[in-house]
């Protein structure tokens, strides 16, 4: 098959998918249809490259990546997948005989609402890369019939409603109901110990859902490679109970396919009741169970050995939540290829490998003991029996110390620990950033790394820079490849070479004028979508990531009040004209960070209705942030937020995206930001506040907010100000949280840090005005990125981590 067909080629083939798929013409077909057939034509392009991909790794024996996330925020397909082929240009011309272009047909296209945040698009960045790079991979998640929520802001409160993304979406899944598995809860387990020695294992009055899954392919750049994400979704096994049904009782007929389908209805259901927590759990062993099956099942069809499967297959576990992969593998080869316990456990520990996200305690998955035997017996007695052998593992080590022990086995005290599973169970693990690797050996994996030092390992998060800067930015990518040519996008740590045009007046001037394009074309956009204005003279300060306290958009938002302030006390203050721009959803049951958004909204409507001071300062809550406002955002950002306390953000990923695309980065040492200081320099990137050393040794001597808001008249008047409130709503709540706290004041530091970050935020926004100065430091930033791509993590992962080697001898 021609994988790059010409526009008269391409006419044809949305001209036949419109007639076989719509019964229409291409001057009659709308939009919608005409997104589709588009979708469909560059379906079969990856289909067929796909399977001739599958059929070269196959020949050459490759060994193969399983990538498990509970989520991949992968954004919009049709644009990725198009320049990703090279085939934007053949496809615009095509559309333009049918008077229409790509821009308005990708507006057609609804984000995958298959993720959340850092975690999912980090996973989508991953795919990309090993794509690219000709890696054999396949990544598994869960085909969500609804994303997190839509969110809408109404009079300042964020309102969630059902993200319906499926009708535009799944025009790009592939249903294989030939590679259907079943995934069994509950019930009793029954072990039969034949005369052979082997334990058969038989269940009584268990449920089974059908997975079946549907595979979306991947696209790479310039590359052989087409890899896929299998997305997997629930089923009754028992269908429909017509019986019941013809008795007229719906609803009961229905009742068990409803059930089942619920499974795979939603992103991270809230656990703030049992049910919530019963259907995480069954939602994870749901994803685990079958994609190991899968794993398996495709690893035999090839080889035909089972214990050859470390040798030929990796499965790496991005955070905890597909933890349960590990002992869904020791059922299957104990259970099923009848291993005994020690070959098995040979090769799960490897096979797997595993990356922790985060430090943040709620994050380190557990489970009620209770809840988990009733609704997983079998995986149960295997937990427990890994646990068992652990521990003796871990009194050899720590001999007579109870309490160290407790605290690394699997199951204490009532809970299972997921965290302790993944690196009990894994070959590798490592941390996201240096920082972050460095304090999970400090701290919370520091006893792990007395036992198993050699199986830490660090591998910083990198961005897909070639849809983050080449397909987001066009104008800045083109000047990319004038001064540095086309080498970047294939090996990103050429930008480096851009370094050498710090002192050229006119690249400065070029890069400028890009920018500013960039904020005039955000400007017109969010003017089309809301009817309100922003100034593209001013600077564009953006804060976008999930809302979370220790991510500190509170901070942010006392640094406005106190620039408001000053207006307010002197309108004709003379300073930069600002506008912050935040974009972020607060988890439905989070009352704080539902708060601090209300908080930033009537901040904002309270400036709009100020003619003069809104000429200077602005504040706009971008509604229902996702990927594709983003990939509009981000190339017309210039000042890059990254001010979570200290020691607690994992690495990051937006402040690479901010800063590949040459926004200034204003941050704590903290995460990612810490190797970005190392790459462009300190006159390159501000940092402010207390480092993670200085934040531990200020809890433990005793934090009190409450000295700093004395020590500081500005502060004061600030915290003050939140008593007396923003368009006519108090926020004295948050002030007590600051100073009273409902347990800590001020958990978060905001208080401490609030003054180093006042100052080095004036610091920066004086150095604007000098615009040479601005785009050289823009520049460097750019130049420094490279090191920030997917591609330098997926080669340490494969070269490292994985021991993964690229497909060679095959057509492009």
């Amino acid at each position: 098959m021609n994988y790059k067909p010409n526009a008269r080629e391409v006419g044809e083939s949305i001209k036949q998918k419109l007639a076989r798929y719509f019964g229409t013409a291409p001057e009659e077909a709308t939009k919608d249809q005409l997104y589709k057939a588009c979708a469909m034509s560059v379906k079969d392009i990856l289909t067929q490259k796909r399977s001739d991909f599958r059929t070269q790794v196959n020949r050459e024996g490759k060994k193969r990546i399983y990538y498990m996330s509970i989520e991949f925020l992968l954004g919009r397909s049709l644009k990725t997948n198009l320049h990703n082929l090279e085939l934007a240009e053949a496809y615009n011309e095509a559309l333009a005989e049918y008077g229409t272009d790509l821009d308005s047909l990708y507006e057609c296209e609804p984000d995958a609402g298959l993720g959340n945040g850092g975690l999912g698009r980090l996973a989508a960045c991953f795919m990309d890369s090993l794509t690219s790079l000709d890696y054999p991979a396949c990544g598994f998640s869960l085909c969500y019939e609804y994303g997190l929520f839509k969110q809408r802001i109404i009079d300042g409160v964020q309102i969630e409603i059902p993200d319906v993304w499926l009708p535009g979406g799944e025009v790009w899944l592939v249903p294989r109901t030939d590679r259907i598995f079943k995934v069994r809860f509950g019930g009793t387990v029954r072990e039969n110990w034949r005369e052979d020695g082997r334990c058969e294992i038989t269940y009584e009055d268990c449920e089974e859902i059908e997975a079946v899954p549907y595979d979306m392919m991947i696209s790479g750049y310039d590359c052989a490679a087409v890899n896929q994400l299998r997305l997997w979704k629930a089923r009754d096994i028992h269908h429909f109970n017509m019986g019941l049904f013809t008795q007229g009782q719906y609803t009961k007929a229905l009742e068990k396919s409803t059930n089942a389908e619920i499974l795979t209805k939603s992103l991270y259901p809230s656990d703030n009741h049992i049910e919530g927590k019963l259907l995480r759990l069954s939602q994870q062993y749901f994803l685990a169970s079958a994609s190991t099956q899968s794993i398996v099942r495709d690893h035999m069809a090839v080889y035909g050995r089972i214990d050859t499967l470390p040798d030929k297959v990796s499965i790496h576990i991005n955070d905890t939540h597909p933890a349960l992969c590990i002992p869904e593998l020791m059922r299957i080869l104990i259970d099923d290829y009848t291993l005994d316990w020690d070959t098995a456990w040979d090769i799960v520990t490897r096979t797997v490998s595993y990356t922790n996200h985060t430090v943040m305690p709620e994050a380190l998955e557990t489970w009620q003991e209770d809840l988990f035997r009733f609704r997983l017996p079998r995986i149960y007695m295997i937990l427990k029996e890994i646990n068992e052998r652990f521990c003796k593992q871990a009194w050899e080590a720590f001999p007579g110390n109870w309490n160290r022990i407790s605290n690394m086995s699997i199951i204490s005290y009532g809970q299972i620990k997921m965290a302790n599973l993944s690196v009990i169970a894994s070959h590798t693990v490592n941390g996201v950033s240096k920082l972050h690797s460095q304090i999970l050996v400090d701290t919370v994996f520091k006893d792990f790394y007395h036992m198993y030092h050699n199986r830490f390992d660090n591998v910083t998060n990198g961005i897909a820079h070639r849809r983050w800067l080449c397909f987001s930015n066009p104008q800045l990518a083109g000047l990319l490849d004038e001064c540095i040519g086309t080498q970047y996008r294939k090996d990103p740590k050429t930008l480096s070479e851009f370094i050498k045009f710090a002192d050229d007046k006119t690249v400065l001037d070029r890069l400028g004028e890009i920018k500013y394009n960039n904020k005039v074309a955000f400007a017109n956009y969010y003017n089309r979508i809301t009817g309100r204005r922003i100034d593209p003279n001013s600077v564009f300060d953006v804060q976008i990531k999930r809302l979370h306290e220790y991510k500190r958009q509170l901070l942010n938002a006392l640094n406005i009040i106190s620039l408001y302030i000053r207006l307010k006390d002197n309108p004709n203050f003379q300073m930069q004209p600002m506008t912050f721009l935040f974009g972020a959803k607060a988890a439905p049951g989070y009352d704080m960070a539902k708060r601090i958004i209300k908080l930033i909204c009537c901040l904002s409507e309270e400036i709009e209705k100020d003619p003069v001071i809104r000429e200077k300062l602005r504040v706009v809550f971008l509604e229902d942030y996702n990927v594709s406002l983003a990939e509009k955002l981000i190339p017309s950002a210039e000042i890059s937020e990254q001010i979570s306390l200290a020691g607690k953000e994992a690495s990051g990923t937006g402040c690479m995206k901010l800063m590949i695309n040459g926004a200034m980065t204003i941050g704590t040492l903290d995460g990612a930001n810490v190797e970005m200081l190392d790459a462009v320099g300190e006159e390159n990137i501000s940092i402010f506040g207390l480092n993670a050393k200085e934040v531990e040794a200020l809890w433990l001597s005793g934090y009190r907010s409450v000295l700093f808001y004395g020590d500081n008249a500005i502060l004061r008047r600030v915290v003050d100000s939140l008593n007396i409130g923003f368009n006519g709503e108090s926020f004295s709540d948050i002030a007590g949280y600051l100073l009273a706290g409902y347990g800590i004041a001020d958990p978060y530091m905001c208080l401490a840090d609030f003054e180093s970050y006042r100052l080095a935020h004036l610091s920066l926004t004086e150095k604007y005005a000098d615009k040479d100065l601005w785009n050289k430091m823009s520049l460097k930033n750019i130049a420094a990125a490279g090191h920030f791509a997917a591609d330098r993590s997926i080669r340490e992962y494969a070269d490292r981590i994985w021991k993964l080697k690229p497909v060679d001898g095959i057509k492009k």
